[in-house]
């Protein structure tokens, strides 16, 4: 096959497609399902997807008393049947976040052993499930997701210091539902796919601490509200000490949607290698790295020849400046410093989004790269190293149309990248 920016798109977008499509809870959740319970069948859940799990998991148990609420972002709500859906904000928490926690801590409550909850956990959990611990507010609550997202801090950081400061994070909401059974099925978007780190391990111990969750504010010189500084200076620990009554099921993951990528490229005549699924570190500085494997895969043949495609997975991050105005996401960013690396290279293209279909804040999942993007960018009155420097990457991407818009997929394994070497 004879590559050109045409063809090239069209591939990348199949591909990129193919790794949402493998996480569809419509078609993945019923193959997990535990046994039907003796007693009560309770559905609890949060995240982007929690909805679509909710409403295929209605659907395959159309013959089992269950009730329930789950709560997920603003735009995300389907139709789930007798399971209530509330829509909450995403990544900063509002009211309807602190609502959502109460609601589903009275499902929970008065539970006996024969009772059974479902827990639906997928990305953005974190942000929509609140419960502030100590005497925090809602209002420390966003200041506190404010810094973290600002911070350049791994999802795994974040997350640490999320469980210290929620009494429903890190395994609190499992301790409710004691003893009750409490089986988690789970739509991983970390590194890795720990469960204790999807949504901040609302139903899973949490082996992180008070110490862990100090050293990460110093490290990061994260300036949080008194109310939330106070909890993390108590002595002792603030895990969970009672009995989980748990089991976890991992129903998609970067892997699986990585794999799905894999086959789409094998079968438009593309060698594949996947360099990981949980990748990490500064997105300008990835997209640096992944440029100069690229020109030797294009050069060399190594690490890979040419026709073929180069994948991964995981969530890299962007730290930005107080003050910074700049629209934009860690792919989006990613794209323009691999762009700005590639140089114009000839014979390489490639694509980037988060599979949740919202890259950061912004109404696109990412963005695809040509050999002419830069030029075009130039053309289009973008500056393209100013914009990465101002993380302005959406803009630039957006004045010259190759941002990459699914609207909200309703599921969220993290971000996906392929790079396609002609």
């Amino acid at each position: 096959m004879s590559w050109n920016d045409v063809s090239a798109r069209k591939v990348l977008r199949r591909i990129f497609d193919a790794a949402v499509e493998s996480a569809d809870p419509a078609k993945v959740i019923a193959a997990h399902l535990p046994e039907r319970p003796k007693g009560r069948c309770i559905v609890v859940g949060a995240g982007k997807a929690s909805a679509a799990m909710a409403a295929a998991l209605d659907a395959a148990w159309g013959d089992v008393d269950l009730t329930g609420v789950v709560v997920t972002r603003y735009g995300h709500a389907v139709s789930a049947g007798r399971i209530e859906i509330i829509e909450a904000s995403h990544p900063v928490p509002d009211e309807m976040c602190v609502e959502a926690a109460t609601r589903i801590f009275a499902c929970v409550e008065n539970l006996g052993p024969d009772d059974l909850v479902i827990a639906l956990i997928s990305g953005g959990g974190s942000s929509l499930l609140v419960s502030p611990a100590g005497n925090m507010t809602l209002a420390d609550k966003r200041a506190v997701n404010q810094a973290l997202l600002a911070s350049g801090a791994t999802i795994s950081e974040m997350n640490a210091v999320r469980k210290q400061l929620s009494n429903i994070k890190g395994g609190r909401l499992a301790q409710a539902a004691y003893p009750a059974k409490i089986v988690s099925l789970v739509i991983s978007d970390v590194p890795g796919d720990d469960p204790s780190e999807i949504a901040s391990g609302p139903t899973v111990a949490n082996h992180t601490t008070l110490e862990d969750a100090r050293e990460i504010v110093s490290r990061y010189r994260l300036e949080l509200p008194a109310a939330a500084q106070a909890v993390l200076e108590q002595s002792g620990s603030l895990n969970v000490s009672r009995p989980i009554n748990g089991e976890v099921r991992l129903i998609a993951s970067p892997s699986i949607a990585l794999d799905a990528a894999a086959g789409i490229a094998r079968a438009n005549g593309l060698q594949t290698l996947i360099l990981g699924d949980a990748l990490e570190g500064e997105s300008r500085e990835v997209g640096t790295v992944f440029a100069g494997i690229a020109i030797s895969a294009k050069a060399k043949g190594l690490p890979i020849a040419g026709p073929a495609v180069i994948l991964s997975g995981g969530e890299t991050s962007v730290s930005l400046q107080k003050g910074s105005t700049g629209r934009g996401g860690r792919n989006t960013e990613f794209l323009l410093s691999l762009a700005i690396g590639l140089n114009a290279a000839p014979n390489i293209w490639a694509i980037a989004g988060d599979t949740d279909g919202i890259d950061g804040v912004e109404d696109a999942a990412g963005a695809i790269i040509t050999p002419d993007t830069l030029a075009r960018m130039r053309a289009s009155g973008i500056a393209p190293r100013t914009a990465l420097s101002a993380h302005d990457s959406y803009t630039a991407f957006k004045a010259v149309g190759d941002l990459v818009v699914t609207g909200p997929t309703l599921t969220n394994v993290n971000d996906i990248r392929a790079i396609l070497i002609g």
